[in-house]
């Protein structure tokens, strides 16, 4: 495993270009080095080769659902202590159930302003 550095990484996996683009962007200003990704097949594998403080994870991707790839960061043990805030368009309360259920640290619905994604990602990591 990578050595940790005193900078936050944080791990986007979100398809939407414009949308990964505003999370790094947002996450940049306030210190966190960024590393981004399209699909959770590509996310899993970031994860394992890179110390990760925060996972941002779309529910909707290419190849892999999200809910597949929360799934498997909890159940892989180097990657199971790594928090996931779910960020997804669906505000149902069942999904949101679901996602803390299965080891989500924080549930996010967009469109989403840059306050409400860092005091989140700010929260997930106090608490962990």
């Amino acid at each position: 495993m990578p050595k940790k550095s005193q900078t936050k990484t944080a791990l986007i996996i979100e398809d939407e270009t414009d949308l990964r683009r505003f999370i790094c962007w947002v996450l940049e200003a306030e210190g966190y080095h960024t590393l981004q990704v399209a699909d959770g097949n590509e996310g899993i594998k970031i994860a394992k080769q890179n110390h990760i403080d925060v996972i941002i994870l779309d529910i909707r991707l290419p190849y892999r659902y999200g809910w597949a790839v929360l799934k498997e960061l909890k159940n892989t043990p180097a990657l199971a202590d790594i928090p996931v805030v779910v960020f997804t368009a669906s505000a149902d309360s069942v999904f949101k159930s679901q996602a803390l259920e299965m080891g989500a640290a924080d549930y996010l619905v967009k469109p989403l302003s840059a306050e409400v994604l860092k005091k989140s990602i700010a929260r997930t990591l106090k608490k962990h």
